[in-house]
């Protein structure tokens, strides 16, 4: 196998090692270290919620690794250079969400409960990054703690890595860092299309297909022909689940959670028994459910607790029961386009409604009677499927890209493990 101007070649001679209970098949050459021999590990420093500023150097602390967008807090004192984070740092978090992470976002302060990995002089960082992986799978068994998971750093002398030599390290690290290339590309590319489809849903959504003259209604300023109904209006049935706790089956009849739900694409739901959360009923509640529950294709699910105002159109044939967590909608096809509607339910025109419905004491949640009384903007049919084909052009292109990279991260992870073992290696 060639890629670029590498080329691979199965290594058929292997040696066994096995060390405090794990065993590993490597090329003859290379070597299993403890993972404390791999680096020097500087945990962050211990900050209190008094030293956060407003402005200063960002501490990055556990979210800021999981999620961009988090909100950073900032330092502007005198710190220990140790805890600096640059470019090109490994990061290693041992707390909460134990993985590792290689720092791209500037000049940082390291919080407590991550590591700062600065590799020995006979490892490559980048190797390193990818063998850490390895380490965490055999540092799971250790975790403690029931709300807060974690490690000590003693556990860190019971986890082991292969390691090849340094130029053997290099190539491996060069093809793993050329296939998260490649996912970061096509994430960037996904990125860019839902910027895209969030846009002229706005656009569409409001201003319609060439239209000139507008009006103000209490949804805000629609095109001039359109009108503004409740959302009963245009529906022939809005309903949930019986509000009890069915008895839960090995088998049978897929029982549908809010969690199960989000889980598909944006516009459209089906049953995908692979995913996980996916429950089943027993028959002994399934009349119960099925009397009141009773969804087909073309029908609308829209979420009420959780995550409330999440609307997916039904897109199987296959029969399913849903939670009280969910709503089934059955739209008057004569008058809405089941598409058009999902779309709009999942706008802004819609979710600034709900918000102030949404919050109660305990959890946030919509109401059947909430949902009932929304208010919808109407195009005449036509044009609502001609925005719905529009939006739906997007969709699709963006579900081809998360396919594409669903497809790269299997390819990584079936590599990953070839090349980190050995048994693939790169000449």
């Amino acid at each position: 196998m060639v890629v670029g101007n590498l080329q691979f070649y199965r290594e058929e001679s292997l040696k066994r090692v096995e060390i405090n209970g794990f065993r590993f098949e490597i090329p003859r050459e290379w070597e299993v270290i403890k993972l404390i021999d791999a680096a020097d590990y500087i945990n962050g420093y211990a900050f209190s919620s008094k030293d956060w500023k407003d402005e200063g150097l960002p501490i990055i602390r556990i979210q800021n690794l999981n999620d961009p967008e988090a909100e950073f807090n900032y330092f502007d004192g005198e710190i220990d250079n140790r805890y600096i984070v640059e470019n090109g740092d490994l990061l290693f978090s041992w707390s909460a969400s134990i993985s590792v992470y290689i720092w791209k976002r500037g000049k940082a302060i390291l919080n407590q409960h991550i590591f700062k990995v600065v590799p020995k002089n006979n490892i490559n960082k980048f190797y390193l990054y990818y063998a850490l992986f390895l380490a965490i799978e055999q540092l799971k068994n250790r975790v403690h703690g029931s709300t807060m998971k974690h490690f000590k750093r003693g556990e860190l002398k019971t986890a082991f890595i292969p390691l090849p030599p340094l130029s053997e390290q290099q190539k491996i690290a060069r093809v793993l860092m050329s296939i998260d290339k490649a996912i970061e590309a096509v994430d960037k590319a996904i990125a860019k299309a839902e910027r895209i489809k969030k846009s002229l849903m706005q656009e569409l959504l409001t201003k319609g297909i060439g239209h000139k003259e507008f009006k103000d209604k209490e949804i805000g300023r629609i095109p001039k022909e359109w009108k503004v109904v409740r959302f009963e209006e245009i529906t022939n049935k809005i309903i949930d689940s019986p509000h009890k706790i069915p008895k839960k089956s090995d088998q049978g009849v897929p029982f549908v959670s809010v969690n199960y739900m989000i889980k598909f694409p944006d516009r459209n739901f089906y049953i995908d028994e692979n995913k996980n959360g996916l429950e089943y009923i027993s028959d002994d509640d399934l009349q119960d459910f099925v009397k009141r529950f009773n969804p087909e294709k073309g029908d609308i699910l829209y979420s009420k607790w959780g995550t409330p105002g999440v609307a997916k159109l039904i897109n199987t044939e296959k029969k399913f029961i849903g939670s009280c967590s969910v709503a089934l909608i059955k739209p008057r096809v004569d008058r809405i386009d089941s598409l058009f509607l999902v779309y709009t339910l999942n706008s802004n025109i819609i979710r600034r409604q709900i918000v102030p419905h949404s919050k109660t004491s305990t959890r946030t949640e919509i109401h059947i009677g909430h949902i009932k009384k929304l208010k919808i903007p109407l195009p005449p049919l036509p044009e609502q499927q001609k925005i719905a084909q529009i939006l739906s052009k997007w969709d699709e292109l963006i579900e081809l890209k998360k396919a594409k990279k669903e497809k790269l991260e299997r390819m990584k992870k079936k590599v990953m493990k070839l090349l980190l073992t050995g048994k693939l290696r790169v000449k």
